[in-house]
């Protein structure tokens, strides 16, 4: 079959028909390609139709042909068929999911840039949302996070151009600029009756994946900001930190709490820092290669110890692959509140040599099989985040080691009370508890476990 003659010149309503007749002939040719295995044909009456691609829309392959004619002789400016196209082929992938978009060479440039952890920006994890930009997660140090940007803030003006109708790439490139240059986000806020104009002042974003720090001897913390390529071998390094300053570890804090994810890779490494081996995280999609399974390396770096995982509703895709694997594995208590729910493979299928799509093929499923997808990991103890303060004891208060004559302690710690043998400790824990009520529970839970777990083995001893 042939539509038209090589080495002739277009006009516009050959191109149009064009379109149509290429659409047209796959259906045909993908047929004609099968018939070519030596597989007998199936008899005419025969309804089995599992190996014919499914038909093409001819009713809606013309629309699509009449609108493009229209747009070309009756729009009020002139638009190039290029440009229509490529228009055209945004539509269909913004109709899918918030995650598929097309990719020109700019946006791909910024997707490779931003899983090396250094850009230019605000340090913000976006989505869209009702035709509204959606905050993922404010990124740690960054200058968004600083400006007091929250996770779930919706994005509606950007300067003086509002958010609705625009692409996310679109928001995006507006949200980037100089450094040193600043951009007021109009922001719509749960539990706030007027929209927030906030300034954020753009600069370099350098993502410092993993940080830690002792909380108390024996306890430490990890902070995953998001998941880059180097992530899984800094965090062996901070755990090579903690048991450098305390040899022991009792329990530690694993911190995803907005962490809007990144490379898939990187979660499956930082899940084999806790686990002994076993599957992580597996997908499954249309396509035979999105049928994939990730399991962890063996040897638990750690040794087994007490372990808690700190989400809330801007942890997303990486943070919830690793907390659905911890706690299918029952590796981890998963504390917070629930997860943002991303559990979707996105998958870059390059176009041409500058242009590519991101699209969707496949889902997440943790090692018992459930699905992440809006849904999200739940936490086994919730915790909401809270302002708390602790009362001040009564002035004057009298003990029994106040009163005259009182007998001394036999364990030679006479006059010695908790406070004074462990006035360190508690200066941390009451610092985190005016600071972050989820992670001063994350670590009573931690002690309590410690205590529990002694007081087994002593009872278990001869």
């Amino acid at each position: 079959m042939r539509c038209i003659n090589q080495g002739h010149q277009l006009s516009s309503p050959t191109i149009i028909r064009l379109i149509l007749c290429v659409f047209l002939v796959l259906p045909w040719t993908a047929f004609s390609a099968e018939q070519k295995d030596n597989t007998p044909a199936p008899p005419s009456n025969a309804k089995d139709t599992s190996n014919t691609p499914p038909e093409l829309p001819l009713n809606e392959m013309r629309m699509f042909t009449d609108v493009f004619s229209h747009i070309r002789s009756s729009y009020v400016k002139d638009i190039d068929d290029k440009t229509l196209l490529e228009n055209a082929i945004k539509g269909m992938l913004s109709g899918l999911d918030p995650h598929s978009t097309y990719l020109d060479q700019s946006s791909f440039n910024d997707l490779q840039v931003n899983t090396t952890g250094e850009f230019g920006g605000l340090g913000i994890e976006v989505g869209m949302e009702n035709g509204f930009v959606k905050v993922v997660a404010p990124i740690d140090d960054t200058p968004a996070k600083e400006a007091g940007i929250e996770a779930g803030d919706l994005i509606i003006k950007l300067d003086e151009k509002p958010v609705k109708g625009m692409t996310l790439n679109e928001a995006v490139k507006l949200m980037r600029g100089p450094k040193g240059s600043d951009i007021v986000l109009t922001i719509i806020r749960e539990g706030e009756s007027q929209p927030l104009e906030i300034t954020v002042v753009r600069n370099t974003i350098k993502v410092r994946s993993v940080r830690w720090l002792t909380l108390e001897p024996g306890y430490g913390y990890l902070r995953v900001a998001q998941f880059q390529v180097n992530t899984g071998p800094d965090l062996e390094k901070a755990i090579d930190g903690l048991t450098k300053e305390h040899p022991s570890l009792k329990g530690l804090v694993l911190d995803l709490r907005n962490n809007p994810g990144g490379v898939l890779q990187a979660s499956v490494d930082v899940a084999s820092v806790f686990l002994d081996g076993g599957l992580v995280v597996y997908t499954e999609g249309k396509i035979a290669n999105s049928q994939l399974k990730y399991s962890a390396k063996p040897g638990d770096k750690t040794d087994g110890a007490k372990l808690v995982v700190l989400l809330n509703d801007g942890s997303a895709s990486a943070s919830e692959i690793v907390a659905g694997a911890l706690q299918d594995h029952g590796r981890a208590i998963i504390m917070g509140t629930d997860s943002f729910g991303k559990g979707s493979v996105q998958t870059i299928l390059p176009l041409a040599k500058d242009r590519a799509i991101k699209l969707t093929t496949a889902l997440y499923y943790t090692p018992n099989g459930r699905s992440i997808q809006a849904q999200g990991i739940s936490p086994d103890i919730i915790v909401e985040p809270a302002t708390i303060t602790a009362l001040k004891r009564p002035s004057g208060r009298i003990t029994e080691a106040d009163l005259s004559g009182h007998l001394d302690n036999t364990n030679g710690n006479a006059d010695q009370s908790a406070e004074k043998k462990d006035g360190t400790s508690k200066q941390i824990s009451k610092s985190i508890l005016n600071k972050d009520n989820q992670l001063y529970m994350a670590l009573t839970v931690l002690k309590s476990l410690h205590v529990a777990t002694a007081n087994s083995n002593k009872e278990a001893a001869p």
